[in-house]
């Protein structure tokens, strides 16, 4: 990679990172190609993306962000996981490294809140955006319902107080 290249490869990172809510770093040590593929595919997904990143380039793409924080561990063979979603990016890389112990999760930024590993977690055990958009239509949907239901019963039983009646006075 010559110079000009690396300088492409920072500004796009840079640009990237200014548009995502949440980072995740990882140490992908030992991973083949075949589970980065799949990795990387549960990862698009969800909406949220995984990157292997050259430590000192990635450095000078963090600096001017929210994601500053992160600097001190870009130690090591390093991947990033990042979503505009805070939580989408957590769930996935979090459910991958149960599953494979070769993936280690370093920590994290939420914005400019840094986590660590057990913040990471926790951030994964929330629901995702489109569940919470899912949950808040069907408490607003929830209620018409019921006063569809209320509304119609007065009638349904004056009928059939109505039927009886008529049924009685037949008899």
């Amino acid at each position: 990679m010559d110079r000009t290249q690396k300088k492409e490869w920072v500004g796009s990172l840079h640009g990237t990172l200014g548009d995502v809510g949440l980072v995740v770093v990882t140490h992908y040590s030992g991973l083949t190609v075949a589970e980065m593929t799949a990795l990387r595919g549960k990862m698009r997904a969800a909406g949220a993306s995984f990157k292997v990143t050259k430590n000192r380039l990635t450095k000078l793409a963090l600096a001017g962000t929210e994601f500053e924080n992160l600097a001190d561990l870009f130690v090591g063979p390093t991947a990033i996981a990042s979503s505009r979603d805070p939580v989408a990016a957590a769930k996935v890389i979090v459910e991958y490294a149960k599953a494979n112990d070769k993936l280690k999760i370093l920590g994290g930024s939420l914005g400019t809140m840094r986590l660590d590993i057990d913040g990471v977690k926790a951030l994964a055990t929330l629901p995702s955006l489109d569940e919470l958009r899912g949950r808040l239509i069907g408490m607003i949907s929830t209620p018409a319902t019921r006063i569809a239901g209320v509304l119609q019963a007065p009638a349904g039983q004056l009928a059939r107080v109505l039927k009886a009646k008529a049924d009685k006075d037949a008899a």
